[in-house]
């Protein structure tokens, strides 16, 4: 069965960082992420990872490691929140303790979702993919990023519905500040191929591409026994983001997936926007998803509000879902908190 952690107010929130940390002048931001959420009425736990960078990592992997594991067996946690993602997150999961984590939320997307998926693969905890800490360090948010509250507090039982954004951001525009960090300027709209309706069912696994990715045949990447231990065989539906993969690049990426066997008993697949989808050679971002859906025969959607170019929504991986998407009104993703 799925576990879904408590998420009960006061909230002690631990910040670490399994990936990339901040350099000195980017300190500022974790600070100014940690007071707009104080002043919420959170509290903080902030470990000295988040506080380095040095190669492309916030520390050495068991340094990392040691940090993590303390904090997902204390206790007094209740959410693990990185500051953001990075590029080396799969170094520390040779010592990650997943015997001994206890049921909290992790929460957090890019990099970090290669933590995320492994524990859910490996313990059956839920796990929380949704916006970075950084990413609240706004006076407010917009209302999709805002609804990851609303998304963690949900009950065992319970459901939460999600609809697309109204717009989303293009670039990122670092020297101009927004009370929401992001830019919204392009209206949203999600697609499937050939504007076919969709209305699927499944539990939700997935994450950033680049990185998940190179779980499969790993021990933190068995996909099938994830589904008999945890999940009763039910179906999965796939939510994938490219961040920084070429056209031929994810479409090798998928071809590993499916030959792996991570879409079998599949319902569906979602994929984030992502600036990275240029085309090569005439072989298009569109060639991927017809080509992906007609090999496996499934329901493909794609510029879903997920990964790089937010906002995004929360998905919980491990939940049930249902997703319909009829490209005119009407579109929204439900989540079931079902064992």
């Amino acid at each position: 069965m799925i576990r879904y952690p408590l998420f009960k107010k006061p909230v002690k929130v631990g910040v670490t960082s399994p990936s990339s940390g901040l350099h000195l002048e980017q300190h500022s931001l974790l600070e100014e992420a940690v007071y707009r959420m104080e002043g919420k009425g959170y509290r903080f736990k902030i470990g000295q990872t988040c506080w380095t960078q040095y190669k492309a990592r916030s520390a050495p992997a068991k340094t990392r490691a040691d940090e993590l594991n303390y904090m997902l067996q204390d206790d007094s946690i209740q959410l693990i929140f990185p500051p953001w993602g990075g590029e080396l997150l799969v170094e520390v999961l040779e010592f990650i303790d997943f015997d001994n984590i206890k049921s909290k939320w992790v929460l957090g997307y890019s990099d970090i979702s290669v933590l995320l998926l492994a524990m859910t693969l490996k313990t059956g905890i839920a796990t929380a993919h949704g916006p970075n800490l950084i990413d609240l360090r706004g006076q407010t948010s917009d209302p999709t990023t805002a609804m990851w509250e609303k998304v963690l507090s949900t009950k065992d039982g319970e459901e939460i519905i999600q609809y697309p954004s109204e717009m989303y951001q293009l670039r990122w525009q670092h020297e101009y500040v927004t009370d929401w960090v992001y830019h919204l300027t392009e209206p949203t709209k999600w697609k499937t191929i050939k504007n076919t309706p969709i209305y699927i069912k499944g539990r939700l696994l997935g994450g950033c591409i680049d990185v998940i990715r190179h779980l499969i045949g790993t021990p933190y990447g068995d996909v099938g026994q994830f589904q008999q231990k945890y999940i009763n065989n039910d179906p999965i539906i796939w939510y994938l983001e490219n961040c920084d993969l070429t056209v031929p690049d994810l479409r090798r990426s998928l071809i590993q997936m499916k030959l792996a066997g991570w879409f079998e008993h599949c319902s569906g697949i979602l994929f984030g926007r992502s600036t990275a989808n240029e085309t090569v050679n005439d072989y298009h971002i569109l060639d991927v998803y017809m080509e992906l859906a007609e090999e496996l025969n499934l329901p493909i959607a794609y510029d879903i509000d997920c990964g790089h170019m937010p906002p995004q929504l929360t998905f919980i991986n491990g939940a049930y879902a249902e997703v319909r998407i009829y490209n005119t009104n009407g579109n929204m993703i439900k989540q079931v908190f079902k064992c």
